[in-house]
């Protein structure tokens, strides 16, 4: 061959298999071992092929869906390497939750990580030798501008691992090799992996998988049948069911709570022994209630800034208290339609609602729009002072959600509800419009249900701190609300204690309370008062009068003083729901409808 002709075919050579790199899909897989796992420990080899660039970022995300906190899970992220053909490459960190890798060319990278696991919660890794629990979002770093690629997780179990739990496909059946078509699933898919006990059923067309963790003493057959109720009670709310497939892993614990929903699965906090005190039972379903109506409201229907995400800072939104505090009201609707809760056990649960949010001075301080922005930052960071400055979204918000639901039943003559709603929502921005809702847009899509313009309310109740008029929505179903308190006369300090160590300790001082103005403080030591040693003090103070001047002698970082406080009529409330005197055939007709009663 003439040597121009070996030129020309060496480099036409070089551009075909430069083509062929170039369409060369990325690969990303994980491989992950626990040799650790006794000191909380996981091990993870992530590589990536397919690379046409000479280098490349790889990020962990900060948060994780759900949980609205900057937790910065690069923390517990140790001896990072990379390598290429076998050889070891640059890699340097350059933000908190980034590395940049110098692949040199190379088409395939190879990165090794250890990520410590050793905080117990629905939010966060956990490992021990007994089980691993893989909060994704915590765990697998992504290549930076890759979030829509696909990826592969192999696991490679510890000694006596039997089983995987998660709503992650299996590749080829394999159980310990996992896939998932993009990071947004991956990160909203949680894995367990241990010998948790597995039982099954289906319910609204779709299997359901239970992976019990940590023992306990549940009835299988019970829980099937009371999950089996609320599942298709919520599925007839929205219509459809959009799962093929959805895991509850349930963590228990000597005393457990909390739950995470996913995108098709949840995590759920539980006591281990707690499945025949029938309180406790009833409150476990109602958080199995509260998690799997998040398949709707959220994980599909949600607030625009919801998805897709940004991994690397807070996502903010003004609907929280849509997404938490509709959620919060229908974990109780649902099991009252199941018939598990007895109507006044319903209404006690509203009227309990009620009480926590009037007796909580921050209801007066923050709104439900600030509420909902300020999660970030103050939710899920409380302090002694957050009871005077901070009001729950999940708690205000049930009690707004049970408010609009009374007014729709009003305004429809008992034939629609709350529950019309949220189904043409899911099946408007879900369904059709394929993103999420607006503020605005929400406001303008609740008015055509109400039948009001809203103006005035959102002024009032989620843009202000005005008093919510529970009486006025309530009366529509022939209720009135009794302040069991009322004209009790009793003392009020207005302080928390914490008995430590023997030791009075204030642990917070409610805004305007007696202790508040008299410079009573967070952590003071309460030693005597009116010089006698009082074991419990809220006994005492209930034995004196409103009106009365008691001196308290409290020690402050080690220096003694006395106090003078001027006790107040204790201003708490403790709400009752009787019927109205006479209910007429409309209120009756609003009643049903709101207890989800046959019409």
């Amino acid at each position: 061959m003439p040597k121009i002709s070996l030129i020309l075919f060496n480099f036409s050579l070089l551009m075909i298999l430069n083509a062929l790199a170039v369409a060369q899909p990325t690969k990303i897989n994980y491989t992950v071992t626990f040799p650790d796992a006794q000191a909380h420990y996981t091990h993870i080899e992530m590589t990536v092929t397919g690379l046409t660039e000479r280098s490349l970022n790889i990020k962990m995300p900060v948060w994780t869906p759900g949980s609205y906190l900057v937790r910065e899970f690069a923390k517990n992220v140790e001896a990072l390497s990379a390598e290429a053909n076998g050889k070891p490459i640059v890699s340097a960190k350059i933000s908190k939750n980034t590395w940049h890798i110098e692949s040199n060319g190379a088409t395939s990278v190879k990165i090794n990580y250890k990520v410590y696991c050793f905080e117990v919660s629905v939010r966060t890794s956990f490992i021990d030798t007994a089980s691993a629990f893989l909060s994704t979002s915590g765990l697998f770093m992504y290549p930076d501008g890759m979030l829509h690629e696909p990826s592969t997780i192999q696991i490679k179990p510890y000694k006596g691992w039997t089983t995987v739990s998660t709503s992650l496909g299996h590749i080829d059946s394999e159980q310990f090799t996992l896939h998932a078509p993009d990071y947004d699933v991956l990160y909203d898919s949680p894995i367990q992996v241990g010998t948790q006990a597995v039982f099954g059923f289906e319910a609204a067309g779709v299997k359901y998988e239970v992976a019990m963790c940590g023992g306990g003493n549940y009835n299988t057959s019970r829980l099937i049948h009371d999950m089996t109720q609320i599942i298709e009670k919520t599925t007839t709310i929205f219509g459809e069911n959009p799962n093929k497939h959805y895991v509850f892993i349930v963590h228990n614990y000597l005393k457990g709570g909390g739950g995470l929903e996913h995108l098709s699965s949840t995590v759920l906090g539980a006591t281990r022994d707690g499945y025949t005190n029938e309180t406790i039972y009833h409150n476990f379903l109602g958080l199995v209630a509260h998690e799997h109506f998040h398949l709707w409201n959220v994980k599909r229907l949600r607030p625009f800034a919801l998805g897709p995400f940004n991994y690397d800072v807070e996502n903010y939104t003004h609907n929280l208290w849509v997404a938490e505090g509709f959620t919060t009201y229908y974990q109780s609707v649902i099991i009252r339609s199941t018939g598990m809760y007895p109507i006044q056990d319903y209404l006690n649960i509203i009227a309990d609602d009620m009480s926590m949010v009037d007796n909580q001075p921050g209801t007066k301080v923050q709104s439900l729009n600030d509420a909902s922005f300020d999660a970030w930052i103050k939710y899920y960071r409380p302090n002694e002072n957050s009871p005077n400055a901070t009001i729950s979204y999940y708690s205000k918000g049930a009690v707004v959600a049970m408010m609009l639901d009374l007014q729709i039943i009003h305004y429809s003559n008992g034939k629609r509800s709350l529950d019309d709603f949220m189904k043409y929502m899911y099946h408007q921005y879900y369904t059709v419009f394929k993103r999420g809702y607006t503020n605005a847009e929400f406001k303008t899509e609740i008015e055509k249900f109400t039948g009001n313009n809203l103006d005035d309310f959102y002024a009032k109740f989620i843009y202000g701190v005005n008093d919510l008029d529970y009486q006025t929505y309530l009366s529509y179903a022939g209720y009135k609300i009794i302040n069991t308190l009322q004209g009790s006369n009793a003392a009020y300090l207005g302080t928390k204690i914490t008995a430590t160590s023997g030791k009075n300790i204030v642990t917070t001082v409610l805004r305007n309370s007696p202790a508040w103005k008299a410079g009573i403080s967070v952590n003071d030591e309460i030693q005597a008062i009116e010089g006698n040693v009082v074991l419990d003090v809220d006994k005492y103070i209930v034995t004196k009068k409103p009106g009365e001047k008691i001196n308290i002698s409290v020690i402050r970082d080690g220096v003694p003083t006395v106090i003078s406080v001027l006790l107040e009529n204790n201003p708490q409330v403790k709400y009752h729901l009787t019927d109205d005197n006479n209910i007429s055939d409309e209120k009756m007709t609003v009643r049903k409808k709101w207890l989800r009663l046959a019409q």
